[in-house]
């Protein structure tokens, strides 16, 4: 199962991407930790991307994909993946897609998490007020501002995805302002009818291949077997005749012997 999750922030995606991977026994790849578990290892992908950052430029597609790569190559991956934050432009996608049609594979969906922007204002607005009452600290990028500037990004580089693969024929959106049961419980039916669907193949229907007639005779097994036993019977009637018939001819001799 190889699958994308589609989502602004707070959409609810690292919650459902959780749940997906403890229920089907897949992994769940952030490029982010990629990245750094790539430099970690001083792979030569990682080199690459060590001192692109290190220079403070952006790490390029095509390095990220290259990091996608080798990550999916590994023995927990085999299973499936789920990736988290990757792809984020229609770019991306379409590298990640020229990537995995070189292993021979593909996405088997990509699950669109649809929320109403303002609700999602709302909702951390009133949960940092509850934190600074309790007086507890509020993290920076945990405000109302960081998340406007965050949805605007989202807006402009990642929301047309779901338009790149719509016309794939692999997007399905959920509702994901819903309670998190029900947002899982739709994701599960569109994984069990998207299984489903892979699994039905048509039947044919298959051309009934003739029997082969015995030489010298016509017609079914069961005519045969009948025309045996008509046969068998005219020529038991047959024998019947003839014996009676030879039993005859010695009496008549002897009539006539008597007679003379």
């Amino acid at each position: 199962m190889r699958l994308i999750l589609l989502g602004p922030p707070g959409a609810g995606k690292g919650t459902q991407s959780q749940r997906l991977v403890a229920k089907h026994a897949i992994v769940q790849l952030s490029t982010g930790d990629m990245l750094r578990a790539a430099v970690a290892a001083g792979t030569p992908i990682g080199l690459k991307a060590k001192d692109i950052m290190a220079r403070g430029a952006l790490v390029p597609d095509e390095v990220v994909v290259a990091i996608v790569a080798d990550r999916i190559d590994q023995p927990d991956a085999r299973r499936g993946f789920i990736l988290d934050g990757f792809p984020r432009t229609v770019g991306q996608a379409q590298a990640l897609d020229r990537m995995l049609a070189q292993k021979g594979l593909k996405l088997d969906g990509v699950v669109e998490l649809k929320v109403d922007e303002s609700i999602l204002l709302r909702r951390i607005e009133s949960r940092v007020a509850e934190m600074r009452a309790r007086g507890q600290a509020v993290r920076a990028d945990d405000s109302p501002d960081v998340l406007r500037q965050r949805l605007a990004a989202y807006r402009a580089q990642t929301a047309p995805l779901a338009g790149y693969y719509g016309q794939k024929g692999i997007l399905k959106s959920v509702d994901g302002m819903v309670a998190i049961p029900q947002v899982a419980a739709a994701i599960d039916r569109i994984l069990t009818s998207g299984r489903a669907a892979k699994g039905a193949i048509p039947r044919k229907t298959a051309k009934k291949t003739p029997r082969r007639k015995a030489p010298g005779r016509k017609g079914s097994s069961k005519g045969s077997s009948k025309a045996g036993k008509a046969t068998g019977r005219k020529t038991a009637a047959r024998k019947a005749i003839s014996r009676k018939a030879a039993r005859r001819k010695p009496n008549r001799r002897r009539r006539l012997t008597k007679a003379r």
